[in-house]
């Protein structure tokens, strides 16, 4: 059997390591921008659900939201019905900067994509899509604090 999991961490490597790179004259630094990305796309998402999104835990979640708010790309503001929850949102800051992510994800995407006809990007993202479906269900159960049986 191909190790596919091996394949899509040296892409995911790559491109993350490009990305902090390229990034770094924005001061977005250590996968940022991923949340920066997520909350421009979803104005008024909360913190929990950006965790969801992005596939990683609270604690992480809360740092990067932590250095988006001090280096002001972000901005927390209390839900209107309960003042406990707490709603993120970019600032001009960072709506300046998403075009720029943007260009460089569509960028990225273009060359991962040479070579491939448009149905083979189809069939390949079908593919794709499939895996996350897969390791999700996972990602949930060990999340809940399970162990999974090898």
């Amino acid at each position: 059997m191909k190790d596919i999991l091996r394949e899509i961490g040296m892409i995911a490597r790559a491109l993350d390591s490009i990305s902090n790179i390229e990034f770094k004259e924005y001061d977005l630094t250590k996968g940022q921008y991923l949340y920066l990305v997520r909350i421009y796309e979803n104005p008024g998402i909360i913190q929990e659900k950006l965790a969801e999104m992005i596939k990683v835990d609270r604690t992480t979640t809360a740092r990067a939201i932590k250095k988006l708010e001090l280096h002001g790309f972000i901005e927390k503001k209390d839900d209107e019905q309960n003042k406990k929850i707490k709603k993120l949102y970019p600032t001009e800051k960072g709506k300046k900067v998403y075009p720029f992510i943007k260009r460089e994800n569509d960028y990225s995407n273009s060359v991962a994509l040479q070579g491939f006809s448009e149905k083979e990007a189809e069939i390949l993202f079908d593919y794709l899509y499939r895996v996350r479906k897969n390791v999700e269900t996972d990602w949930e159960f060990v999340k809940k604090g399970n162990k999974r049986s090898y």
